[in-house]
């Protein structure tokens, strides 16, 4: 449930809901917004006796939250919730670009890229150091060198980092070098993994799994949250269905269904959603037309030689032509880029 407090409401007005929350065995998670304050309640194991707290002063009413999910829902947080990534906004009126190398090879080709991608207008630089693949004998990423690679190419640049982690012994410390978590498709439903990267307090980027549904995805969003971590980035990046000439179905439809019921930025992955270069800038343009905060899209100065996803990597000629594209339906759509 909700608990929705009077403009008037005081901090002790405040803190004494909260107190009266946690008598009850319950989680209290206080939502500051621009006129008043809510509280959302978390942790009943069914129906919540309202009466302890609907007199408490300051209380205005109290709003039953019907979905599954309580953090992630407008009902808990009507506004849109904005997520700081080593200073980047990612959400609200701004359209963000992230951009770099499916995985991480050396320092000179990570470096190169970066400047590549910041040159041509990138906010974020992303790149796997650890590597889930399909096949045991496709290339896995350099690991810790690789979180050493990406930091040097932030200093470089000053692009903050997103990259991948793929379990919990991980965590740690992949969020001492990274400025944000990506949990990727096949750990989405990890829910180990989603609670340590909830408690790292680091931004996370989830992606959505290959066959999630929208539930299951803001599911999954909800266990970090429930860490007290409130800076989740949501990213759809295609699902498996019977279409087969591209890699994945890219489900742009799922971002007005996000907006609707979510208060959290969402990204669009078009890289890993159709697997084809020759779609990505296509599907980028349907996607910031479609409201996605943003994109998260593979480039590489040699993507024929590329470690890994090569064939769905844009040459950073290429990226300068979508951030181009981008830029008029940004506008288009009240945003800019």
């Amino acid at each position: 449930m909700l608990i929705v407090m009077d403009r008037s409401a005081s901090q002790e007005d405040i803190q004494r809901v909260v107190a009266a929350i946690e008598a009850h065995g319950l989680t209290p998670h206080p939502i500051p917004g621009e006129l008043r304050t809510a509280v959302g309640v978390t942790g009943n194991k069914g129906a919540v006796d309202t009466a302890a707290f609907e007199n408490l002063p300051g209380v205005l009413e109290i709003i039953p939250v019907s979905h599954p999910y309580k953090l992630v829902s407008r009902e808990f947080h009507p506004s849109d919730t904005v997520v700081p990534v080593g200073g980047v906004p990612v959400g609200g009126t701004r359209t963000i670009v992230i951009a770099g190398p499916c995985a991480v090879e050396t320092l000179e080709q990570t470096v190169t890229i970066a400047k590549a991608v910041k040159e041509r207008g990138a906010d974020l630089l992303r790149g796997g150091a650890f590597k889930p693949r399909t096949s045991p004998y496709s290339f896995q990423g350099l690991g810790d060198k690789g979180l050493d690679i990406l930091a040097a190419a932030r200093e470089e640049t000053g692009l903050p980092v997103v990259t991948e982690v793929l379990d919990t012994a991980s965590v740690e410390l992949v969020a001492s070098k990274a400025d944000c978590l990506q949990i990727g498709a096949r750990n989405m439903q990890n829910f180990e993994l989603l609670k340590a990267a909830g408690r790292t307090g680091k931004p996370v980027l989830l992606k959505r799994g290959m066959s999630a549904t929208l539930e299951e995805f803001l599911l999954a969003a909800e266990y970090v949250m429930a860490e007290g971590n409130p800076n989740v980035i949501l990213c759809e990046r295609g699902v498996r269905t019977f279409s087969d000439f591209t890699r994945n179905t890219l489900d742009l439809a799922i971002i007005p269904a996000v907006k609707r019921i979510s208060h959290l930025p969402i990204l669009v992955d078009p890289s890993h959603g159709t697997g084809k270069r020759n779609k990505v800038i296509p599907m980028s343009r349907a996607a910031i037309a479609a409201g996605a905060d943003g994109i998260a899209v593979e480039v590489h100065h040699k993507p024929e030689e590329a470690l890994s996803d090569g064939p769905q990597a844009l040459t950073p000629d290429m990226f300068a032509d979508l951030m181009k594209q981008l830029r008029p339906i940004a506008e288009a759509v009240g945003r800019s880029l």
